[in-house]
C-alpha cells in the first residue's frame, strides 16, 4: 500500500473507532428514554383507568389521592386478556368491578404500533455511524497531515538552505521574495512569503506615514518662520504689517497643535494606550446632540436631522437655546465610549461641510436593523471620485481637488474617525458621486 494511502487508512481508523462509540453512547441514550418514556405512559394509564373504575370526577367531593387512598386490594381474574376483569376492594368493605377487556383491545394496537416504530428507529440508529464518520471527516485530514509533517524529515542541510534563502532573498517587482526550490520546504516558503508581504507593506505606510508627517509640520513652521522674519524687518515699525503677521502665526500655531494633537491620537491607538470608557447610551441622542451643535456653530449650511419619519430643522439661536424635543421613537442603545463616538459622528459632519456648497443641506439620521445601530451622514457636496473612495480612510490623503482648496484641514480626520469605529466593532459603508454628495453609514453592534 503506498504511504499515502496508509496515512489516510489510519486516520480513517481513528476517526471510524470514534464515531462507533460515539454512535453507540447516542443508541443507548434513545433506548432509555424510550423505556423511561413507555413506563411513564403505562404508569399514567393505569392511575387513570383506576380513577375512571372507581367513578372520579373532577367535581366530586373527595381528591382523586383521598380516593386512592382508601383502596385496600386490587385483584384481576379472567381466563384471557379480553375476559380480564379488575376488582378494586375499598376499606370500607365495598368491591368495585371493571371489564378490562374492552380497554386492552383498544390500547393495544396502539401501543404496538408505537413499539413498532420504536424499534424502527433503533435499529436504524444502530447503522448510523457513517453519518457521525461524514461530521468527522476533517478530523480524517488533520490526522493525515500531522502524520505527513512528523514524517518531514528536517536535516540540517535544509535549514542551512532556508537560512541561505532567507539571507540572499530577492526582490521582484517591489516585494522581497523568498524561494529554496526544496519541495519540503515550500509551504514554509509561502507562509515567510506572506510574512515579508506584510513587513514590507507595513514600512512602506510608516515611511510613507513620516514623510506626510514631516511634510504637514514643515509647512506651518515655515509660515510662521517667513512671518517671524517680516516682524522683524517691518513689523516694529508698521501696525498693518504687525497685525497680518500675529494673525497669521496664530492660525499656522492652531493647525499645528491640532495636526500634533491628531498625530499623538493616532499613536497612542496604535500602541494600544487609547483606552475605551464603553457605557450603555442611546446613538439617537447622541447624534442629536451633535446636530444641534453643528446648526448653533455652522449657520452657512442647513443641518437636518431625521427622526421617527420627521425632518427636523433648527437655526442657530433655537439650537443655542437647548430647547429642542425630538420626537418620540424607540431607543437604539449601543455600547460605547460616549464622547469619541461623538467625536467621529462630528468628524464626518465637518467633512460633510467643509466639501458642501453654502446654502446646502447635511441630513443626520439613526437607523437600527440586523442587530446593528447605525447613524448615518449626508451631502450634497463635491462628492468623492472612484479611484479616491478606497483611499479616504488612509492618513493624510486627500484627493487632488482637496489639495487645491482652500478647505484646510490636516488629511487625519477620516483616519481618526475610521480608528474610532473599528475600535468599537464597529463598520463603514462610504457611498459617493462626484457634484452629487457622499453618503456615509457608520454601524455598531447593538446592546
Amino acid at each position: 500500500m503506498p504511504e499515502s494511502e496508509k496515512k489516510r487508512s489510519g486516520g480513517k481508523n481513528v476517526t471510524s473507532s470514534i464515531a462507533r462509540r460515539i454512535n453507540a453512547s447516542v443508541w443507548l441514550d434513545k433506548l432509555e428514554s424510550y423505556v423511561f418514556l413507555n413506563v411513564a405512559i403505562l404508569a399514567a394509564l393505569f392511575v387513570m383507568l383506576v380513577l375512571y373504575s372507581i367513578g372520579w370526577t373532577p367535581a366530586g367531593d373527595l381528591t382523586a389521592v383521598e380516593l386512592l387512598k382508601e383502596i385496600r386490594d386490587m385483584e384481576f381474574t379472567g381466563d384471557s386478556l379480553r375476559n380480564l376483569v379488575m376488582e378494586i376492594h375499598f376499606a370500607s368493605g365495598e368491591i368495585r368491578t371493571t371489564a378490562l377487556g374492552s380497554w386492552i383491545e383498544f390500547l393495544l394496537p396502539v401501543g404496538v404500533i408505537v413499539t413498532a416504530g420504536e424499534g424502527i428507529d433503533l435499529f436504524t440508529s444502530l447503522f448510523g455511524a457513517h453519518k457521525i464518520l461524514k461530521k468527522l471527516r476533517p478530523l480524517d485530514e488533520i490526522v493525515a497531515r500531522a502524520t505527513a509533517i512528523s514524517k518531514i524529515s528536517l536535516d540540517q542541510t535544509k535549514i542551512e538552505h532556508l537560512e541561505e534563502a532567507i539571507r540572499t532573498a530577492s526582490t521582484q517587482d517591489g516585494q522581497v521574495h523568498l524561494s529554496t526550490g526544496d519541495s519540503d520546504l515550500r509551504k514554509v516558503e509561502s507562509a515567510l512569503n506572506q510574512l515579508l508581504l506584510k513587513m514590507e507593506d507595513s514600512y512602506r505606510q510608516q515611511t510613507r506615514f513620516v514623510s506626510d508627517a514631516s511634510h504637514e509640520l514643515r509647512t506651518p513652521i515655515a509660515v510662521i518662520q517667513g512671518y517671524a522674519d517680516m516682524l522683524d524687518r517691518w513689523g516694529k515699525e508698521d501696525p498693518e504689517i504687525l497685525q497680518e503677521g500675529i494673525t497669521s502665526i496664530k492660525n499656522e500655531s492652531q493647525h499645528m497643535k491640532e495636526l500634533v494633537e491628531q498625530l499623538l491620537f493616532l499613536a497612542r491607538g496604535d500602541s494600544g494606550r487609547n483606552t475605551l470608557h464603553k457605557e450603555k447610551t442611546d446613538l439617537r441622542e447622541l447624534i442629536a446632540e451633535v446636530w444641534e451643535e453643528s446648526s448653533m456653530i455652522d449657520p452657512d449650511h442647513e443641518y437636518v436631522f431625521i427622526s421617527a419619519g420627521k425632518e427636523l430643522r433648527v437655526g442657530a439661536d433655537e439650537a443655542s437655546s437647548g430647547n429642542i424635543t425630538l420626537p418620540a421613537a424607540p431607543p437604539a442603545f449601543v455600547e460605547v465610549d460616549v464622547s469619541m463616538v461623538k467625536q467621529s459622528a462630528r468628524i464626518f459632519v465637518q467633512n460633510a461641510a467643509k466639501y458642501s456648497e453654502p446654502g446646502s443641506t447635511i441630513r443626520l439620521s439613526v437607523n437600527s436593523s440586523g442587530g446593528k445601530v447605525s447613524y448615518i451622514v449626508e451631502d450634497e457636496g463635491s462628492g468623492i471620485g472612484k479611484e479616491d473612495l478606497k483611499h479616504i480612510f488612509e492618513r493624510f490623503y486627500r484627493s487632488d481637488k482637496a489639495r487645491n482648496s482652500d478647505t484646510g484641514g490636516t488629511g487625519l480626520g477620516l483616519s481618526i474617525a475610521k480608528w474610532i469605529v473599528d475600535a468599537h466593532d464597529g463598520s463603514i459603508d462610504v457611498t459617493s458621486r462626484p457634484d452629487f454628495g457622499s453618503r456615509f453609514v457608520v454601524s455598531f453592534p447593538a446592546a
